[in-house]
């Protein structure tokens, strides 16, 4: 078993400018996870697909369980944004959760080489950070001044 370094000098590279868009986005916001939390996810997400493919040929081996095992282990990151503070009472994070959520199918998007979608796919994760957010905020402050009325 062996890996080509050159295949997985491309696959790392992919995640992690995948990882860095995504996270450049929430670092900007001043989200809790940002450029650092985003690569790492889809850079680990990526390794663990790397590291599955080496057992492809054998019978046993499932790809499909590596990648429910990555999502299982972001869910626990995701749950430390949504929850932090004293107060855990109050849901705040879902937005940037799911953001690190999205790094990690980033990072198995280039894990498997499938670098038109992973394009696409974080293309969508911008948009509709940015999008989203932006009609987010001009909502929350409508809805604040006709309270304040």
């Amino acid at each position: 078993m062996e890996i080509d370094i050159i295949e997985f000098f491309f696959k790392s590279g992919a995640a992690c400018l995948s990882g860095l868009f995504m996270g450049l986005e929430r670092q900007m916001k001043g989200k809790p996870a940002g450029l650092k939390t985003n690569m790492l996810v889809a850079l680990g997400a990526c390794a663990f697909v790397i590291l599955s493919s080496l057992f492809i040929s054998e019978e046993s081996t499932d790809m499909t369980r590596i990648i429910g095992q990555v999502v299982v282990g972001v869910g626990f990151l995701g749950a430390g944004v949504i929850l932090h503070g004293e107060d855990n009472r109050k849901v705040e994070g879902l937005a940037t959760a799911a953001t690190i959520w999205c790094s990690a199918a980033a990072g198995c998007f280039a894990g498997f080489a499938l670098y038109v979608p992973l394009l696409v796919f974080t293309s969508f994760v911008l948009i509709i950070n940015l999008i989203f957010g932006y009609l987010n905020t001009q909502v929350k402050n409508h809805a604040k001044q006709e309270e304040d009325e």
